[in-house]
């Protein structure tokens, strides 16, 4: 099994990290394999609402975010780790999640998902909930841990000293690999849930 960890933070060593780095010991243990994409300082722009990934499968900015659109596919589980900006996930980051999200088309069902958020001091539930809510869209059950999943820490690797958060971190990565494992069985015995044809609607009248 594998599981795509996603540094948002400009840092590569800072906080965020602590976190991601605190799970992957977990995975580690668990037979999981993992892999640490640092984007966070990487030169990402928005989505431009251009639809050319509907016609070439793949964003038109060739980019970190279709060098990470395979890794994702072949991935069982995605943990994305932000630092919080104005009780907000990394701008940097949520371009590339926006833009490698709608432009992949494969199928996500069943991918577990988990947020990560580093702060100082606030903003941590506010950037957890923003986060989720790209796994929710795609069908992904969201992994989750004793709290919501943050650590505090404002110096590059004052997070070592937030206990509770690396526990929290700990704790979320059994679950997770817990339910990646409980999902792959699943689909040997019963495959995967059936779905239906996406009735798209819009709300003009």
């Amino acid at each position: 099994m594998k599981v795509l960890m996603i540094n948002g933070s400009p840092k590569p060593q800072g906080n965020t990290y602590v976190a991601l780095h605190e799970m992957e010991k977990v995975f580690a243990g668990e037979g999981i394999e993992t892999e640490i994409l640092h984007i966070g300082n990487r030169d990402i722009r928005g989505c431009i609402s251009c639809g050319q990934c509907a016609r070439n499968g793949k964003c038109v900015f060739d980019d970190a975010v279709n060098e990470a659109a395979e890794k994702f596919e072949a991935c069982d589980g995605l943990v994305v780790g932000s630092p919080v900006y104005y009780a907000s996930a990394n701008a940097t980051l949520v371009a590339f999640l926006t833009r490698l999200f709608y432009s992949t088309p494969f199928d996500k069902t069943m991918k577990v998902g988990a947020a990560v958020a580093a702060a100082r001091r606030g903003g941590l539930t506010a950037t957890y909930d923003e986060l989720n809510k790209f796994f929710g869209i795609a069908g992904m059950p969201i992994a989750s841990g004793q709290y919501w999943n943050g650590i505090h820490g404002a110096a590059p690797g004052e997070a070592m000293q937030d206990l509770e958060g690396l526990q929290m971190m700990r704790t979320l990565a059994r679950n997770m690999a817990f339910l990646m494992k409980g999902i792959a069985l699943g689909k040997e015995k019963y495959g995967v849930p059936e779905r239906e044809p996406f009735a798209r609607m819009n709300f003009i009248r």
